[in-house]
């Protein structure tokens, strides 16, 4: 409903802000990290990954000589055909890991990809997620007098405040697995070089399944989302026509932030839910 009050603007600006970074978090949960801005911060994570492909091979053959060191008494178990034929598979297959290892970061991405997206057609949407001031409330504040309105500026400034960082809390979150994504791209030639050796491969193994984790941080997101709307269509805010305005805009808003709080909780440890759940 559209009002001239500047409370009435105030607090619907706060809301705007929340649906607008709630439909952000949509479009970019949906992204691959090759689409995200364009394709230009994956550009420079790929020239990167590149940069130490030679160092991965380098440590390849490092990892490698010690793991026959470490799994062999003295070099003569090496003429045992089966014993050089194992030898032989784990080098070429830690050197493919390291030579094509953004393409095994793309392709563990995708798989886990197919997961939110699963959860995201679950959902259908953020319609329901989309935060507005009801009438009624419009209505209340616009029949307030110029110092029965005071309290109520108060009330919106902490409110609208308080959205306004909730929504920069959250968005932040969905950026920074952006940023934990490129960071495991970028070094994975590293860490999947360790695979060469019988000794050092648990440290690939570690790093695959943190990224998987990482990648299926979206897919918490995604069900976080879910639990937001459905928690806020359950308990809506019961506002009696009794009520003053200051009470009305004060019980709406605060169990407007308290559901918000949740989302907000629920997206900050999507990473330990993952790591407690599937111990990735």
């Amino acid at each position: 409903m559209a009002s001239e009050s500047w409370i009435v603007e105030n607090i619907q600006n706060a809301f705007n802000v929340w649906n607008a970074k709630m439909a952000e978090i949509w479009t970019l949960i949906s992204q691959s990290p090759a689409e995200f801005k364009g394709g230009a911060i994956w550009s420079v994570i790929r020239g990167v990954s590149n940069a130490l492909i030679a160092t991965g091979l380098a440590l390849v053959v490092l990892f490698f000589a010690m793991g026959i060191m470490k799994s062999t008494i003295d070099f003569s178990q090496l003429k045992r055909p089966e014993q050089a034929l194992k030898f032989f598979l784990r080098f070429v297959l830690a050197k493919t890991a390291v030579t094509y290892g953004l393409e095994i970061i793309t392709a563990i991405f995708e798989i886990c990809q197919s997961v939110i997206a699963k959860a995201m057609s679950a959902v259908g949407g953020i319609g329901s997620n989309t935060v507005a001031i009801p009438d009624a409330i419009v209505k209340k504040i616009e029949a307030v007098g110029f110092f029965e309105s005071i309290p109520l500026w108060a009330v919106t400034l902490l409110g609208s405040l308080f959205i306004t960082v909730l929504s920069f809390v959250m968005i932040l979150s969905i950026y920074g697995r952006f940023f934990k994504l490129y960071t495991y791209a970028a070094l994975a030639p590293v860490p999947l070089s360790t695979f060469a050796g019988e000794g050092t491969s648990s440290m690939g193994v570690h790093f695959l399944k943190s990224f998987a984790g990482v990648c299926l941080e979206g897919a918490v997101v995604v069900i976080a989302c879910l639990i937001y709307s459905a928690f806020v269509s359950s308990s809506p805010v019961t506002l009696r026509e009794n009520m003053t305005a200051v009470n009305m805009v004060w019980c709406y808003v605060g169990e407007t932030i308290f559901g918000m709080l949740v989302l907000v909780g629920s997206i900050k440890a999507s990473d330990r839910v993952i790591k407690e759940v599937m111990e990735l």
